[in-house]
């Protein structure tokens, strides 16, 4: 029977890497979409960067902030023995940094299409910034915040670039279904290949038809 243990560890990663990018990619788009102020189109431009960036640099740069003689990697190694380099860990770094431009661009796609006449209405009612937060522009933004975290879920599994210059390739550890799909291939094991690839496939068409759904009911909602 192939071994699935790569499998089980991209959706791991992709699950911990969409979690822990959803926060920081639900504040950004709220102030991009909610303020204006100097600079915000170059913010945008930052945010979205790890987007089109070819996966080796976005690794370099990984590297040069979290690897041991990094500008924030040499801090935790030295003061509290923490090390993200070839690491599970790791491949979670690697993969928010991949995903978060598509959670946070659907998140202020989300955010803007919430008319603000409906968050002025409930601080006529005397609820605070986070209240209308919370209550108002939350749950009308909800199905296209849901359709970023699929996506962002489905590059967070796929990703082999950026992932594969910080965590690496060790079988048993740091070995994703890509990096295994590439080692089955190189290693003649078809097998091995067909199976990963078939259900990776298999799990990204379900998540974009289920994107595609979201995004029509929110179009039909509006």
């Amino acid at each position: 029977m192939p071994n699935l243990a790569p499998l089980w560890l991209s959706l791991k990663v992709a699950a911990t890497a969409t979690a822990l990018s959803l926060t920081i990619a639900v504040a950004c788009a709220w102030l991009v979409a909610r303020h204006r102020f100097p600079g915000r189109e170059l913010l945008d431009a930052l945010f979205t960067l790890p987007l089109v960036l070819p996966p080796t640099v976005l690794g370099y740069y990984l590297i040069v902030l979290w690897g041991r003689n990094g500008w924030l990697g040499a801090f935790f190694h030295q003061h509290l023995g923490l090390s993200l380099m070839f690491t599970w860990q790791g491949a979670v770094l690697a993969a928010s940094v991949v995903s978060f431009p598509l959670l946070f661009k659907s998140a202020r796609a989300a955010f803007e299409g919430v008319s603000p006449e409906y968050e002025q209405a409930a601080r006529s009612l005397g609820d605070h910034e986070l209240a209308v937060f919370w209550r108002i522009t939350l749950p009308l933004a909800g199905r296209g915040l849901l359709a970023g975290v699929m996506l962002a879920f489905a590059r967070a599994m796929g990703d082999f670039g950026a992932t594969l210059m910080v965590a690496g390739n060790i079988e048993g550890r740091t070995q994703t279904a890509s990096m295994a799909v590439f080692d089955a291939v190189t290693a003649g094991d078809y097998t091995l290949a067909n199976t990963l690839v078939a259900i990776m496939s298999l799990t990204c068409v379900i998540i974009l038809v289920m994107t595609n759904k979201l995004v029509a009911q929110r179009g039909l909602g509006r």
